[in-house]
């Protein structure tokens, strides 16, 4: 099999800007990126750094300021019911017509994208099986659980056989069971579909165990995009110490804790601190001093795609 990626061109994305009436900025300055057959694609960010108005403008739910996209070739804004035929998209919210059970909302769908009968109940009957919801198939999508609802979601997005899959947060809901569930069938989609799949997600370590390459954006352009292990081998970090504290840190604490050789930087939430190092050996011991009698616990984590992107946008996700 060929590797991640190295399939053909599915979303090509040049020069996107994007911006809404009535503001002063782009939500989207001049983005340009692609993603393959066969690869899994993160787009992390802040809130407001852009990433759903460039999903937006590329699933055909906006249109662009200036730029161009294509989807398996077809220019979004140009042939935009034919690039439609070209997408899925999955949800955090539980769009399933709620009205119809399981089987028809995919048995339905698929007659939408022009299946005829004998092809629609097919291919229904097939993704029922693959993704486990056979036993389901009459139940009404109602009675779901979160992560059932889910699984439902992703194979009516794959009934007409997109060639790109977007995820937008897919799991944001789901318990930690259900999560990884999912991210098992996202990787098997990739391998039995050779799909691109763009995902979305404030996750972080999500991102570090699905996906190929990821772009991280903020003020509405890409900072860097490369494989989440050359990402992180970026970064000086070498790894986090986080601080439990008794109360929230002091202004002169946190003053204390910047200035000790080896902090590369300190995030202050609540009553925890993450303290960001390029280097461990010896530091553990002075940060102790410097917190004293106020450390509940304290524990040490190697380089994650959290650093990097901590050092990029200089803070934590926005609210």
């Amino acid at each position: 099999m060929p590797a991640p990626g190295s399939g053909e061109l599915q979303l090509s994305i040049e020069g996107l800007v994007k911006r809404y009436p009535g503001s002063e900025q782009n939500a989207v300055d001049g983005v340009s990126l692609g993603v393959h057959a066969g690869e899994i694609f993160g787009l992390l960010g802040p809130n407001g750094a852009g990433k759903t108005s460039t999903i937006s403008v590329a699933a055909t739910r906006a249109r662009p300021t200036a730029g161009r996209v294509t989807l398996a070739g077809v220019d979004v804004v140009a042939h935009g019911s034919l690039a439609r035929r070209r997408l899925g998209v999955v949800t955090q919210v539980n769009t399933l017509d709620r009205s119809l059970s399981v089987g028809e909302n995919l048995y339905f769908h698929c007659r939408f994208f022009g299946l005829s009968r004998r092809e629609a109940k097919q291919r229904s009957s097939d993704l029922l099986e693959h993704f486990d919801l056979a036993h389901r198939r009459h139940d009404r999508v109602d009675r779901l659980s979160g992560g059932l609802a889910q699984r439902a979601q992703l194979a009516r997005a794959l009934a007409h056989r997109p060639s790109v899959l977007f995820l937008d947060e897919p799991t944001a809901w789901l318990d930690p069971q259900s999560r990884l569930a999912l991210w098992e069938l996202i990787r098997n989609l990739r391998e039995r579909e050779r799909l691109a799949v763009v995902l979305t997600t404030h996750s972080m370590d999500e991102a570090d165990r699905l996906c190929d390459r990821v772009a991280i954006m903020d003020h509405g352009r890409i900072l860097v995009c490369d494989t989440p292990e050359a990402l992180k081998r970026s970064v000086a970090t070498a790894a986090t110490v986080e601080l439990r504290l008794k109360a929230p840190p002091s202004p002169r604490l946190f003053q204390q804790l910047e200035a000790l050789h080896g902090v590369e930087g300190v995030l202050a939430e609540e009553n925890r601190v993450k303290v960001l190092t390029s280097a461990r050996d010896g530091l553990v011991p002075q940060l102790i001093a410097k917190v004293g009698s106020g450390l509940l616990d304290l524990s040490v984590s190697e380089t994650t795609l959290e650093n990097v992107f901590i050092s990029l946008t200089g803070r934590k996700l926005r609210d």
